[in-house]
């Protein structure tokens, strides 16, 4: 049987469901007609107002590009066969001269990707036909700025014409005529705004590039309403593969292969008068959670108005008391109902009302805040709507990050110099930028910005996605810029009216007010109120309270569910005291890496040099009695803070050069010293010191002198590391705590290391115990971060009490490249050229993932109760973590602020792994 490639929807000439559905069910469907596709089919199945129309595959759209932007063979005649189909269900036809059929294209992937590609309207006008929807309507103004609009859309989506060339003679035009609003230029203008746009077209399509639009060498808007529509659909195609869906689909993790779907749907009008309109709403509120109908309406107005920010729009609240509007507005509330009862989620829906009458043009599953997925998660639990194992995967583990973005401290005084619309919470503080290229250059030197905008643009995606947040001056809380913001977890204040934004000036005038900002001063703006003040406002981090605290624990009772499957801890990465309680505050279980390297910073630097450098036994001996003193008193301070959880500190494991001073600084002193005249003593001094700095460089540091065989070679390093985690222990356990150390050796290659290191250790630990005249118990383990290591697990495993996979080395290692030399100079590339389909250090890659599979089943093998975990980046990355589950890891061990997202997501995985509900869609 041939693919198809076509699948229609809604209603038959007699209002009968025709619709064909192309999976068993929403999900299912998205794969092949894209998100939109199905779930306009599923409107039309479940009975909703849906303006009938037909969808062109995902898979089509792959073929088409990947084709080098050629159709496959037969899909042009089966799209023929169901346009002439939706004529016929219509009884109209494309560019008829006395009632044309006008349709919408419009883009659909799997997953959504709001404003990041492109859409048409009101395509099938000509010069033609727009005269017999004139006659048809009887409303020459409607007809007029559905031309000049459908000109102006398939100008900028279709052409490449810059769009800002149609909204200069539009306000010229007001200007002209001494309105403010479009809706006040009358049909007289709108003709007139019409020939204006015609010859912005002709000047600017380029005839040769477009011999199509051109077919005596002179570029002309097409009359040809096929050709309108082929032209179209090629579009959107082509939108798939621009610069900010390729962005946006970076920042989402979104499979660039997935393609997108086209919908050809019949126009339904909100410009047709006082008694039309458009909206885009939620059932619930997106930023909140709050149970209320949210949202934006336009009247007179068609759905590019809302989201571009044109308009000042009006609450959907309103909608239901607009005169004209109100039976709309109840048909409309109670669709909110039916979609909520038949999703059982917080839905996004876009709507058309024409002269009076509801139609459903979108719904998919809401993008939502952090703050209100928790919210509507636990209120579709209290009202029986899902099991708190569907709410804990309708929270994307990347969203706590937002509930644990800093907010305006509450002691702090400041004056509000302006306020809009609290579209997105959270708070920022940053300088003053106005494009989006200002905002990156800002990024990338490291300097917090917000980006102010009239309104944004995709285009702007790359400075949303660089600023610390976002701030415009017109849009409401479904515009662009709300919408983005919501999605990225960015703050974002919107419509803020009283901003008189000159980008090309870069200065920004707030009304009533002698103030004025310019490009580079520093503001402060709240997402969830909406406020704007000029200076830094200072910020604090929440805590762990409320809606989260509760997911949290739910997930927390799946991952210690052994009925569930196996129990899945959660650790974290701590050096410190400070860092150890900190992680205990944000639920960690105990602590998977302290890398005791870190406590030698700061003042320490000098002991562990003076131990380095020493020239004799005296005064390394002496180095070390320091080092003893200052770390047995660390460890006691972290034991203290995780009393009875676990901590596994990691033996000394970087080259000694990194405590040293760099030897060409040494050098450039030696010679500024011989021009000073200095004494040859003091020459010869500096001289030595040279020598000795030089005698620890290596050309390759990190296969060098590291890790176990640092201890190995200076022994003495050992024993006095494993004297200080051993008394601190016995100190706390004389003190009635119960601390519960563990000992890691780095950098294993072969079982005789760890089995000549474990010998040294278990010494150690026995003279403590014996001095201190308590029982010490101390498991010790090691680091597999070397392929060998993975390979020779079933060796090692017999001297290991448990493994702790380094992801960052090992990751290194396998792949034959260091992290500090390539990834920011191929890594990008490689990424872009697609060799790779992430970043391997950041997301855990199926080539490290075998060795880590590798060394699970080795170490198992040889010690059935080993513990294995991983405490590399990768540890707190939620699609690390679940692969990291299938590898049969006991614990992920993470940043301190990564543990909530942490524990979310290996419940997550767990649920998933055993067969559990699926995530929300991305």
């Amino acid at each position: 049987m041939a693919e198809k490639h076509v699948y229609r929807f809604g209603h038959d000439e007699a209002g009968n469901n025709v619709t064909e559905v192309a999976g068993k069910t929403v999900d299912e469907a998205k794969w092949i007609t894209g998100g939109k596709g199905a779930n306009l089919a599923e409107m039309a199945n479940i009975g909703l107002p849906v303006p009938p129309g037909f969808t062109i595959t995902c898979q089509t759209c792959v073929a088409y590009s990947g084709a080098g932007n050629v159709w496959p063979e037969g899909v042009l005649d089966e799209i023929d066969e169901y346009r002439k189909d939706l004529e016929k269900r219509m009884g109209k036809k494309l560019g008829d001269e006395n009632d044309p059929l006008l349709v919408s294209v419009r883009s659909g992937a799997p997953f959504s990707m709001p404003g990041m590609m492109d859409t048409v309207l009101n395509l099938g006008l000509n010069d033609r036909s727009v005269l017999g929807l004139i006659k048809k309507t009887n409303n020459e103004r409607f007809g007029w700025d559905s031309y000049r609009r459908f000109i102006q859309m398939f100008s900028d989506v279709v052409m490449g014409v810059d769009g800002q060339l149609f909204e200069d003679a539009i306000n010229e035009k007001k200007a002209e005529k001494g309105v403010k609003l479009d809706t006040e230029l009358d049909a007289a203008d709108l003709k007139d705004l019409t020939e204006t746009f015609k010859g912005i077209f002709a000047k600017n399509v380029d005839s040769q590039a477009h011999p199509e639009v051109a077919p005596d060498g002179i570029a002309s808007f097409p009359q040809d309403p096929l050709l309108q529509l082929r032209l179209a659909e090629q579009a959107v195609f082509g939108s798939w593969n621009t610069p900010r869906a390729i962005l946006y689909r970076k920042q989402n993790k979104i499979d660039d292969t997935l393609g997108t779907a086209v919908n050809v749907q019949v126009m339904v009008f909100g410009n047709m008068g006082e008694t039309s309109a458009t909206g885009v709403a939620f059932t619930r509120n997106p930023a909140d959670g709050t149970n209320e109908r949210y949202g934006d309406f336009l009247v007179n107005a068609q759905g590019e108005d809302v989201v571009a920010g044109i308009r000042n729009t009006e609450p959907i609240a309103d909608l239901p008391k607009t005169p004209g509007l109100e039976q709309a507005g109840k048909d409309l509330y109670h669709v909110f109902e039916i979609l909520e009862d038949h999703y059982a989620d917080m839905m996004d829906l876009e709507f058309t009302i024409q002269e009076g009458k509801l139609w459903m043009l979108q719904t998919r599953v809401g993008k939502r805040t952090a703050l209100s997925a928790l919210k509507v998660a636990m209120q579709m639990v209290e009202e029986g709507r899902i099991t708190k194992e569907q709410a804990i995967m309708r929270v994307a583990p990347e969203q706590l990050d937002q509930l644990l973005h800093p907010q305006f401290d509450p002691k702090a005084k400041y004056d509000v110099i302006a306020k809009g619309m609290n579209a997105s919470p959270g708070a920022a503080v940053g300088a003053v930028v106005f494009s989006s290229d200002a905002a990156v250059s800002y990024k990338n030197r490291e300097k917090p910005c917000i980006l102010v905008r009239w309104e944004t643009t995709p285009d702007d995606l790359k400075g949303m996605v660089a600023a610390e947040g976002i701030l415009t001056s017109h849009g409401g809380k479904t515009s662009h810029a709300a919408v983005i913001a919501r999605g990225m977890g960015a703050p974002c204040v919107c419509g803020a009216e009283a901003l008189k934004i000159d980008a090309k000036a870069k200065e920004v005038v707030v009304s009533g007010t002698d103030v004025v900002l310019h490009e580079g001063d520093i503001i402060s703006i709240n997402g969830t109120t909406g406020d704007i003040i000029k200076g830094a406002v200072p910020l604090t981090r929440p805590s762990l309270t409320g809606d989260l605290e509760t997911i949290l624990t739910w997930a927390d009772d799946v991952r210690h569910d052994a009925s569930r499957g196996r129990i899945f801890g959660v650790r974290t990465n701590a050096d410190n005291p400070a860092d150890a309680q900190l992680s205990v505050d944000f639920g960690a279980e105990g602590i998977g890496l302290d890398r005791t390297e870190h406590m030698f910073l700061g003042d320490r630097k000098q002991i562990i040099q003076s131990f380095i450098l020493a020239d004799n036994d005296g005064q390394k001996q002496q180095a070390l009695g320091q080092l003893l003193t200052a770390q047995t008193g660390d460890f006691e301070g972290m034991f203290k803070a995780m009393d009875g959880k676990t901590v596994i500190v990691r033996l000394l494991d970087p080259p000694l050069h990194e405590f040293l001073d760099n030897p060409r600084d040494l050098a450039v002193e030696i010679a500024r010293a011989e021009g000073r005249g200095e004494t040859e003593s003091q020459l010869k001094a500096m001289r030595d010191r040279l020598a000795r700095l030089d005698s620890f460089q290596e050309a390759n540091p990190m296969l060098g002198l590291r890790g176990c065989r640092l201890g190995i070679v200076y022994p003495e390093l050992n024993d006095m590391q494993v004297r200080a985690i051993a008394s601190a222990a016995a100190h706390l356990i004389k003190q009635g705590l119960n601390p519960k150390p563990e000992i890691m050796v780095p950098l294993i290659s072969t079982v005789e290391e760890l089995k000549l290191v474990r010998e040294q250790v278990e010494a150690g630990v026995k003279a403590v115990a014996e001095a201190e005249g308590v029982e010490l118990d101390i498991p010790i383990g090691c680091m597999i971060e070397l392929p060998r290591a993975a390979v020779t697990a079933d060796e090692i495993g017999q001297y290991a009490d448990f493994f702790s996979f380094g992801t960052n080395d090992l990751t290194q290692t396998t792949f034959g490249f260091s992290r500090d030399d390539v990834e920011s100079a191929f890594i990008p590339q490689y990424l872009s050229k697609k060799i790779l389909k992430t970043n391997p250090f950041e997301t855990l890659d199926y080539g490290v993932a075998k060795m880590v599979k590798m060394g699970v089943e080795g170490g198992h093998k040889a010690n059935p109760t080993i513990v294995c975990g991983v405490c590399g980046e990768t540890g707190g990355d939620p699609d690390s973590i679940h692969m990291y589950y299938d590898l049969g890891l006991d614990y992920v061990s993470c940043s301190p602020y990564r543990v909530p997202v942490a524990r979310l997501a290996c419940a997550q995985a767990k649920i998933e792994s055993n067969g559990g509900p699926k995530k929300l869609e991305k």
